[in-house]
Order: C-alpha cells, then sequence, then structure tokens
C-alpha cells in the first residue's frame, strides 16, 4: 500500500492533494478517509492509501493514517 504526505486539504470543502512516493499529485476526498466522526487530514500528515486512476488523474481510496515511527535505538556507550 502506498504512501505519501498530504500537501493541503480544506476540511470546509471536503477534499485535498497528497504528494504520493513518486511525487505525483493524488486527489482525496472526506468520504476516503477511514474513520469515525468528522474526517479530515493535516497538511504535512503521512497517510497510507489505495491509488486508482480516475477520469481526472490519481485518486485516494481507503485513506489511513500511518503511526508515528518510535525513534532509533541508540545503542549506549560503555
Amino acid at each position: 500500500m502506498p504512501t505519501g504526505k498530504v500537501k493541503w486539504f480544506d476540511p470546509k470543502k471536503g477534499y485535498g492533494f497528497i504528494i504520493g512516493d513518486e511525487g505525483q499529485d493524488v486527489f482525496v476526498h472526506y468520504t476516503s478517509i477511514v474513520g469515525d466522526g468528522f474526517r479530515a487530514l493535516k497538511d504535512g500528515e503521512v497517510v497510507n492509501y489505495e491509488l486508482v486512476r480516475g477520469e481526472k488523474g490519481f485518486q485516494a481510496r481507503n485513506v489511513g493514517r500511518t503511526p508515528p515511527q518510535p525513534p532509533p535505538f541508540v545503542q549506549p556507550s560503555a
């Protein structure tokens, strides 16, 4: 499943764009965001999604938030 970063999302309009792994703009509509309640994305947020080619270009489906990665483990020096 591809991942990308939210380029921008307008919660009032209910849509925005994700920058895909290969740098392509991917349209995202609020109905494609997985979750309950108010569905919106934050600019810069990392998400995973299914990529679909639509009539006007790439579209994201089943958009989910990627959990934050833990900091890298650093071996303490003895």
